[in-house]
């Protein structure tokens, strides 16, 4: 079991072959070093999309040959998702990255039927993996960037990616929470009657074959033992939670902050759904988030 981010770019790097990254708009400092450390590392040979002479300005001020990068150049931010895009579903990348463009453009580029990404009736999600300095195992956390308030069947989704990514990083049996205000089963509060919908279709064998899903489950008793012993409350899942499936966006953002700002996470994150995995972080996360970000890709792909 891949039990931090560092030891998810050591397990990467031993896999071959090499997988193929289009980053759209790559004209910033932070995607460059990233891929830049991606190259080096071995972890993926790297498509820059954007402007030519940002992108050789910006490699010449970190020291970086551009020649460690094919470079497409394309002069504004609209033609360079559209052309990483098009790269992509022509068979030429394995991995599509954002730059230095708004979400918005990014995923408007990914939903494009013309370019056909995602799959008929395919739905997107957000996963994101989490390296908190205080809990013991990393954390598959969703969605906290694209879907703001997934329906039952969105949920279903959901969880089917949130179990892909914890197999892939080797947890075998899955401990996944379906959060909610409260871990008791309140039919009033659609986080709770539907987590509890979930968990028994899952006893079912109805979703994460293989997976341990339980719900609702109030944060503090999904990731604290201590908090689950004084209530009483028994279960696999409490105190062990390997994922934490999040109701709406408000709740699992303010969670995916709270660890970055003040718990100092290091974490990674990807656009899951589409025909292959898309990194999303924010412009302004660190080179160090976008080549976590580009492993966890890399182990997807």
């Amino acid at each position: 079991m891949i039990k931090n981010l560092n030891e998810l770019l050591t397990h990467v790097k031993e896999r071959a072959p090499k997988k193929r990254l289009i980053a759209a708009w790559a004209n910033d400092a932070h995607t460059i070093e990233a891929c830049a450390d991606a190259v080096r590392e071995g972890i993926a040979k790297v498509t820059l999309v954007g402007d030519v002479e940002i992108i050789v300005d910006v490699c010449d001020s970190l020291g970086i040959h551009k020649s460690m990068f094919e470079v497409v150049d394309c002069k504004d931010e609209t033609s360079a998702i559209n052309k990483a895009v098009e790269m992509v579903s022509q068979g030429k990348g394995d991995i599509l990255m954002k730059g230095l463009l708004s979400t918005d453009k990014y995923m408007r580029g990914i939903l494009s039927k013309e370019a056909g990404l995602v799959p008929p009736k395919g739905i997107l999600s957000h996963v994101s993996v989490i390296d908190l300095p205080h809990y013991e195992k990393l954390l598959v956390v969703s969605d906290v960037a694209v879907i703001p308030l997934p329906d039952l069947n969105t949920k279903k989704a959901i969880v089917g990616y949130c179990f892909d990514v914890a197999r892939r990083l080797g947890i075998e049996k899955p401990r996944m929470a379906l959060i909610a205000p409260s871990e008791q089963v309140l039919p009033n509060i659609p986080s709770s009657a539907e987590a509890a919908i979930l968990t028994m279709m899952n006893r079912r064998g109805q979703l994460a074959k293989g997976a341990v899903l339980e719900g609702p489950l109030a944060l503090d008793v999904a990731i604290d033992p201590e908090s689950a012993r004084i209530k009483g409350l028994e279960s696999e899942v409490a105190g062990e939670a390997d994922s934490l499936v999040f109701p709406n966006i408000e709740s699992a953002n303010v969670f995916f902050k709270c660890c970055t700002k003040i718990a100092h996470a290091e974490i990674a994150a990807i656009v899951v759904g589409a025909k292959v995995p898309c990194v999303l972080t924010s412009r302004g996360d660190s080179a160090a988030t976008k080549l976590y970000s580009i492993a966890l890709a890399s182990l997807m792909a």
